[in-house]
């Protein structure tokens, strides 16, 4: 069984590795530097990811290119929801990963994308240039080269989002995933009881 599925991965692997469809998502001057990369400069069609969708339902990479603040995090978390398995991110730019320059500082920023989201390729930079998102999408592609079919399972286990969107869609607050143990700086917990199984949180 497993020199059967083997032959598949590759073929299968193959495909999807060179037909990635990324999602246009840029919230800073990161974006910049990603449509420059999809540019007749750099041509990112080189490696099959320039058809860049309107819709997360037709996408299977997600860059996250730029600055993620706590009002914005909700909506990324919908968009990572309702992308196709098997799905993957590449946090793009020093803001992106750990708050970069507003670190310290800003309290509207979130501390690494990774706390919302499962990263796959981090590409740090501020902001990286395009040579540099086309590294991050080749090592990308090496990555996805590796996976199997059988270890399918282990893969959708792994790229659960860290934190989870409340059952009011009109509620802007992100809760935390009963499904991991640490709670990261940034998540709303105020209202929680201690095993997270019920949320009493009024939203304005």
């Amino acid at each position: 069984m497993k020199i059967i599925f083997t032959a598949i991965d590759i073929v299968y692997n193959w495909a999807r590795s060179n037909s990635l469809w990324p999602l246009t998502f840029a919230t800073s001057c990161c974006g910049i530097e990603m449509i420059s990369a999809s540019a007749a400069s750099y041509d990112i069609a080189r490696f099959g990811a320039e058809v860049f969708r309107a819709s997360p339902r037709q996408a299977d990479l997600i860059i996250t290119a730029g600055t993620i603040t706590h009002k914005m995090a909700p909506a990324l978390v919908q968009l990572y929801e309702q992308m196709p398995e098997p799905k993957y991110v590449i946090a793009m730019g020093a803001c992106c990963i750990t708050g970069g320059m507003y670190e310290n500082d800003s309290y509207s920023v979130v501390r690494g994308v990774d706390r919302l989201i499962p990263v796959d390729v981090y590409l740090p930079g501020c902001p990286p240039r395009p040579e540099a998102l086309l590294d991050a999408i080749i090592k990308l592609q090496k990555k996805m080269k590796t996976e199997s079919l059988l270890e399918r399972k282990q893969y959708l286990e792994a790229h659960k989002p860290r934190v989870i969107l409340s059952e009011d869609r009109d509620c802007e607050i992100l809760l935390p995933n009963p499904d991991f143990e640490v709670i990261h700086w940034g998540v709303q917990t105020i209202g929680y009881d201690k095993d997270y199984k019920k949320a009493e949180v009024n939203c304005v």
